[in-house]
């Protein structure tokens, strides 16, 4: 693997690292502090896309793959950045940050979807 490689794949696989702790955290607050729809939501984004980075990280080959991880990656720091600001600050990330981060994910699968699509039609 070559060093823009590797590189790639630990960016991934640090965002899988962090966003698997956050949404353990933040299920444990949620069911500790009462019920809050921002700390369920941040710890269902989170833990759905840890492992999908760590997958994309370790597994991912190809440059389709690698951009798909990292709008996965940025989108879910936008997005659970910004829950979690709402949380305990009162108020958002920035206006519009979880809808932005919310469509960088759907970019992301959508990416995954397209490799997917790309390989096939590549291995026929």
């Amino acid at each position: 693997m070559d060093e823009k490689n590797d590189r790639g794949a630990r960016i991934l696989i640090l965002a899988a690292g962090l966003a698997g702790m956050s949404g353990v955290m933040a299920a444990a607050a949620s069911s500790h502090g009462g019920e809050s729809r921002n700390l369920a939501a941040l710890a269902a984004i989170c833990l759905a896309h840890g492992p999908v980075l760590l997958a994309l990280g370790l597994l991912g080959r190809g440059k389709l793959l690698r951009i798909a991880g990292l709008f996965l990656a940025g989108g879910t720091l936008v997005f659970a950045a910004d829950l979690g600001v709402r949380e305990w600050m009162g108020q958002g990330l920035f206006p519009g940050a979880a809808p932005l981060g919310g469509g960088v994910m759907i970019l992301g699968w959508l990416t995954i979807a397209v490799a997917g699509a790309w390989g096939l039609k590549q291995s026929n």
